[in-house]
C-alpha cells in the first residue's frame, strides 16, 4: 500500500528537485544545440547527462543512474571532448551542408520522437501502474529486477540489438580500414620530391625572429621588416590567431618599453633619494 502510494504522490522536495534540475537540463541541452564552439556544446551535454542520471537515481533506479555517469558522462562524452581537443574544432568550420535533405529527416525523426515521448507519458498518466519501487521490490532490488526482464521477457530485443551493435562496430572497421597498395616513399625519396616541386627544402625559420618575440603565434620579421609567412604554422594562420608585428604595432610596443624604463628611473631616483 504505501509503495502504490508513493507511486502517485510527490514530496515537496522532489517537485523542488525536478523543476529546478529539469530547468538546467532543458537549458543544457538547448545551450547543446546553440552554441557555436563544439567543445561548449559537449560541457553542456555532459551537463545535461548527470543531471538525468541524478533523476535516474532519485526515482530508484540505480543500476541506469551510474551507468548513465560511468558510460555514457565518463567514457562517451569524455571522448568526444579528447577528440574536440585533438582535432581542434572551431567556430569556423563549413555550414555547407554535405548530404542532401538531411534537415528534413532530422525534423521527422524529431517529430516522431515527440509524438512518442507524449504517447509515452500519457500512457503513463492514463493506466495504472504500481511503480519502480514495487517493482523493484518484487525482484529483491533494481538491479535483480533489470536482469530478471532483459534475461526472460526481453532477451530476444536485447540479443538483437547486441547483434546489430557488433554489426555497426565491424563495418565502421571494415569501411574505414585501407589497404597499403604501394610502397611507403622513404625520406630520401620525400626529400627529392620537395626539391622537384620547388617546396621550401630547408628547415622553416623559428617565429618571432627580429619580431623582439619567440611566440608561435609571432610571425618573424624580414630584413626588410614584412612579416614572414613561413614563420607561422598554417593552423594558427586559419584561425586567425596570430598577433599584429607591423611596423606600427612594434613602433606602439617600443614606445611603452620606453615609458615603463623612465617610470622605472624615476621610482628607482626616488627610492634612493628617501634612503
Amino acid at each position: 500500500m504505501t509503495a502504490d502510494l508513493a507511486a502517485y504522490t510527490t514530496s515537496g522536495g522532489e517537485a523542488f528537485q525536478f523543476w529546478v534540475l529539469g530547468t538546467v537540463a532543458v537549458i543544457g541541452a538547448l545551450c547543446t544545440i546553440l552554441m557555436k564552439k563544439a567543445m561548449h556544446s559537449a560541457l553542456c551535454l555532459a551537463g545535461t547527462m548527470i543531471i538525468l542520471a541524478v533523476f535516474y537515481l532519485a526515482n530508484g533506479a540505480y543500476f541506469l543512474g551510474i551507468v548513465q555517469i560511468v558510460v555514457y558522462t565518463g567514457a562517451i562524452m569524455m571522448l568526444f571532448l579528447f577528440i574536440v581537443m585533438l582535432v581542434g574544432v572551431t567556430a569556423a568550420d563549413s555550414l555547407k551542408e554535405t548530404i542532401k535533405g538531411q534537415r528534413w529527416w532530422a525534423a521527422a525523426c524529431a517529430l516522431g520522437f515527440g509524438v512518442l515521448l507524449i504517447a509515452g507519458i500519457g500512457q503513463a498518466s492514463l493506466t495504472e501502474f504500481n511503480g519502480l519501487g514495487a517493482a523493484n521490490g518484487a525482484y529483491g532490488g533494481n538491479v535483480e529486477g533489470l536482469a530478471a526482464l532483459i534475461f526472460t521477457k526481453y532477451v530476444f530485443a536485447f540479443e538483437i540489438t547486441g547483434a546489430l551493435l557488433i554489426t555497426a562496430a565491424v563495418g565502421a572497421m571494415v569501411l574505414t580500414h585501407r589497404e597499403r597498395t604501394e610502397k611507403a616513399r622513404t625520406q630520401r625519396e620525400l626529400s627529392e620530391q620537395r626539391v622537384r616541386e620547388g617546396k621550401h627544402v630547408p628547415p622553416l625559420p623559428a617565429p618571432g625572429v627580429y619580431a623582439r618575440h619567440n611566440a608561435v603565434d609571432v610571425p618573424g620579421l624580414l630584413p626588410d621588416g614584412t612579416p614572414a609567412e613561413l614563420t607561422v604554422m598554417q593552423t594558427l594562420r586559419k584561425r586567425g590567431q596570430i598577433r599584429d608585428v607591423s611596423t606600427e604595432a612594434l613602433a606602439d610596443l617600443k614606445a611603452l618599453e620606453q615609458r615603463s624604463e623612465e617610470r622605472l628611473g624615476r621610482d628607482r631616483d626616488e627610492e634612493e633619494a628617501t634612503r
